[in-house]
């Protein structure tokens, strides 16, 4: 039998069941649907997770604190155990902006407080951040400026507030000027920040800037910052420049072992890429995961070609005793396991692109810095998986078919 007669033969056979032909395809396509989403939410997200470091200038070096001993930054791991690192010192990055191959330095802090205009009143985080902030991260104003280095040293009231924030206080009225007041005491508004919006449930139009040494003298009484970021002049040397950073500070703190660090030196390169490691490890998990759905569903595909094969025993038997050879058999029934499996995969297919528009139109209007992106191998890896699982599944059910006597498959009518 020719392969076109035999496709034909399958298609006429399939329509003839159309309930169980739509339910099975629907159930194979939602599991490929699966894994075309899954992939693309991951090429988003990992927009997404890069986006909000573009912030920072690709020279730039993060030294933040860590656990001695544990290889985990205090200002995340650290904080959500209760441990608080105190080593970092505003004079640490006094001394790293003295390296040859750094431009600028600033450290950060953050706090926690309620800001009262008129009326109104707030609870905020406060980013203690250095006066060089500005040169290091990429920032833009919508109105004013970033405070200066003789402000945050002299402790003064001065801060920067988000976009949302003057909206709330100061509506269409400039912002810039005016004071706000944080524990009964004026704080002047000396910029606002542009529009920004949310990410992962956290508003940066509703953060409050605020001299480091501000925050820490007059608001927490502390005397040690969480980090510090500088931006490197010469990005061929930035290996050394971190290498030098990391041999001064333990110096600082009288460490000997790196083992016992008390802090972590970290390039942009090197967090974007530990990220986008996180991002692709979480995507294979998932994409596992659907998999396992799928051979699920190849399962079920091999039961029903089973009962196909049991209602149709006696059609067998008078195909094998009019001439028709045990491969003709199996072909056809591996063809209809085929083409059970490619409907299921373009459904899949088309399923997953519409879903995958869906998450990024949702994202882009939450003003999430999404990007809607099919990968081409998403396609590939969901065609060719549907198309093995038609394979592997189908066989075994023909090759029963295949190999039915034809004398006591015509005895089952």
């Amino acid at each position: 039998m020719k392969i076109q007669d035999t496709i034909q033969l399958g298609f006429v056979t399939l329509m003839r069941q159309k309930l169980r032909t739509i339910l099975t395809t629907i159930a194979l396509g939602i599991g490929i649907a699966s894994v075309v989403i899954i992939l693309s939410a991951g090429r988003g997200l990992e927009n997404l997770i890069v986006g909000e470091l573009d912030i920072y200038n690709p020279n730039s070096l993060n030294i933040e604190v860590r656990i001695p001993g544990k290889g985990e930054t205090g200002s995340a791991t650290g904080m959500a155990s209760g441990v608080t690192i105190t080593t970092l010192k505003n004079s640490d990055t006094e001394e790293i902006e003295k390296h040859e191959n750094i431009d600028s330095t600033y450290d950060y802090v953050t706090g926690q407080e309620v800001i009262k205009y008129g009326g109104e009143n707030k609870t905020v985080i406060l980013f203690g951040y250095g006066a060089n902030a500005a040169k290091v991260e990429k920032m833009t104003f919508d109105e004013g400026r970033f405070y200066e280095k003789a402000e945050e040293d002299s402790l003064a009231q001065v801060l920067v507030i988000g976009y949302g924030i003057k909206e709330e206080f100061f509506g269409e009225d400039s912002a810039v000027g005016k004071n706000v007041y944080i524990r009964g005491k004026s704080y002047k508004v000396v910029g606002v920040m542009a529009e920004r919006g949310a990410s992962f449930g956290f508003d940066y139009d509703d953060l409050v800037y605020i001299p480091t040494k501000t925050l820490q003298k007059r608001l927490l009484g502390t005397d040690y910052v969480m980090g510090i970021m500088g931006r490197v002049i010469d990005m061929t040397k930035i290996d050394q420049t971190k290498a030098d950073i990391e041999y001064l500070l333990r110096d600082r703190h009288d460490i000997t072992d790196p083992d016992k660090d008390d802090f972590q030196v970290t390039t942009m390169d090197e967090i974007q890429d530990m990220l986008g490691t996180i991002v692709g490890g979480i995507t294979l998990l998932l994409v596992a995961l659907v998999c396992i759905s799928l051979v699920v569903a190849g399962v079920g595909i091999t039961n029903i070609m089973y009962v196909t094969v049991a209602e149709r025993t006696f059609e067998i038997g008078l195909r094998k005793s009019l001439g028709a050879k045990n491969k003709d058999i199996l072909w056809q029934f591996l063809v209809e396991a085929m083409i059970l499996t490619s409907a299921g995969g373009v459904v899949g297919v088309i399923l997953g692109f519409l879903m995958s528009y869906a998450i990024y139109y949702g994202a882009v209007s939450s003003g999430l810095n999404w990007i809607f992106s099919v990968p081409l191998y998403s396609i590939v890896l969901a065609i060719s998986f549907s198309t093995f699982v038609g394979l592997f599944f189908g066989i075994y059910p023909a090759k029963k078919a295949a190999n039915l006597d034809p004398i006591v498959a015509l005895r089952k009518e």
